[in-house]
């Protein structure tokens, strides 16, 4: 399967520094425009498969990719949201060094990486020799690059500086070797 994982474009909350998690979120004018680049970038591209987060802002990055492919479904599906970050949505991001141990009512890193691997799992069953497109979010896709790079679920915060719109394409093969074409490519964007 090929697989092309995006991230949503810029939010006013990304530009705030606010935590989002598993908010809607509302795009920025610049997000707007990033989406409309990475959709002109896949104008040309044959997808068999578009799925999304549920979430507002990974929606509204989806549409404007599936725009340019006439009766393709746009499938949502929960798995692939942002982190729950529970109390501390909507809050000024609490760096890493400010934090002890695993915060009250999160989303635990096993938990993300069991439900995007749940997901993943499931649409290779049903894509494996189709080119499947997933919008989605930053922790999100950490998750996704840690999966399939077979990481111990202690890298998953190795995958930092992941960009709004950037692009990740893989093909995935059953024996787990898998191939890395790109990662967070933002060439669109220039």
């Amino acid at each position: 399967m090929r697989l092309i994982v995006v991230r949503h474009g810029e939010t006013v909350d990304n530009v705030n520094r606010i935590c989002q998690g598993q908010t809607q979120g509302k795009l920025t004018d610049l997000g707007v425009e990033q989406d409309r680049k990475l959709g002109l970038r896949f104008k040309n591209l044959h997808f068999d498969a578009v799925y999304s987060s549920d979430l507002k802002r990974a929606v509204d990055t989806a549409k404007e990719i599936i725009r340019f492919h006439k009766g393709l479904e746009l499938n949502l599906d929960e798995r692939i949201r942002e982190r729950s970050y529970g109390p501390f949505e909507g809050q000024p991001y609490l760096s890493r060094e400010k934090r002890n141990g695993p915060l009250e009512g999160v989303e635990t890193d096993e938990q993300l990486i069991g439900r995007v691997k749940d997901f993943l799992d499931e649409i290779y069953h049903l894509h494996k020799e189709q080119t499947v497109l997933v919008v989605s979010h930053g922790g999100t896709k950490k998750a996704f690059l840690n999966i399939i790079h077979n990481k111990p679920i202690s890298e998953l915060h190795s995958w930092e500086g992941l960009k709004n719109t950037s692009v990740s394409d893989f093909t995935l093969n059953e024996n787990g070797k898998h191939i890395v074409h790109i990662i967070n490519c933002t060439s669109h964007l220039d």
